[in-house]
């Protein structure tokens, strides 16, 4: 494969994960904000579908197309930047994989409250919070990686 397509291609990753990532913490945070379950559960609903397209999507393309880059150019992948790249984007997943499990919950305790006619439980509450709190060390090591595939400092 060509180096600039597929340079091209983790790019276009890297955008996808911080676009996605934060464009969902944005409108989760809004909806919540609302105290409307039934926009809760409509936006949560939405983002549940985005996050498994395009965040799932791209955190799967993301070390396919950065290894083979790594590969072409010969960088050793656990050495420098690179290493500490993979580290973070661990970290990353780490925070990420329970959030996806939380979104969905909280939109299910959203529609239940919408449905009964009910404010958003304690349970949906304490979810958001976990969800709000991981968003932190979750997009600060997408930030972070972003910075280090740029930067490519010297470690």
């Amino acid at each position: 494969m060509d180096y600039l397509l597929l340079k091209y291609l983790h790019v276009i990753g890297a955008v996808v994960l911080l676009g996605t990532g934060t464009g969902i913490a944005f409108f989760m945070l809004m909806a919540h904000r609302t105290k409307d379950a039934a926009f809760v559960a409509r936006t949560a609903a939405v983002v549940v579908v985005a996050d498994m397209l395009f965040t799932a999507s791209a955190a799967i393309a993301q070390p396919i197309t950065g290894y083979l880059l790594a590969d072409m150019m010969g960088v050793p992948l656990w050495e420098g930047w690179l290493g500490l790249a993979l580290v973070l984007y661990g970290v990353a997943g780490v925070f990420w994989l329970p959030v996806v499990w939380i979104q969905a919950r909280m939109r299910d305790l959203a529609r239940e409250a919408a449905r009964n006619g009910t404010a958003l439980p304690p349970s949906y509450h304490r979810l958001y919070r976990i969800w709000f709190i991981f968003g932190f060390p979750g997009f600060g090591s997408v930030m972070a990686i972003l910075w280090l595939m740029i930067a490519r400092p010297s470690l």
